[in-house]
């Protein structure tokens, strides 16, 4: 079945127009095509996590610490 789909008019620097069209053509695509691809991935990574490691670090400072500091004085102990 076909999403709903509905006409949309832009405007956009002619630069930006042209490019759309020439990356559309140099990859076998529309212009449509090209636009809902990218809006697709933003779409995803709207909804996307963290990447495991991240995520496995992710909340290990403790709330009580500033971390700013602590790098700071990290790097007044390094470089003295």
């Amino acid at each position: 079945m076909q999403p709903d789909t509905v006409k949309l008019t832009i405007r956009l620097p002619r630069q930006d127009v042209e490019f759309a069209k020439a990356y559309a053509r140099a990859h076998g695509l529309t212009v449509t095509e090209v636009i809902d691809r990218y809006l697709r991935q933003m779409r995803e990574l709207e909804h996307a996590t963290l990447s495991p490691e991240l995520d496995f670090i992710t909340g290990l400072v403790p709330d009580d610490v500033d971390g700013v500091e602590e790098f700071r004085q990290h790097q007044r102990e390094k470089h003295g």
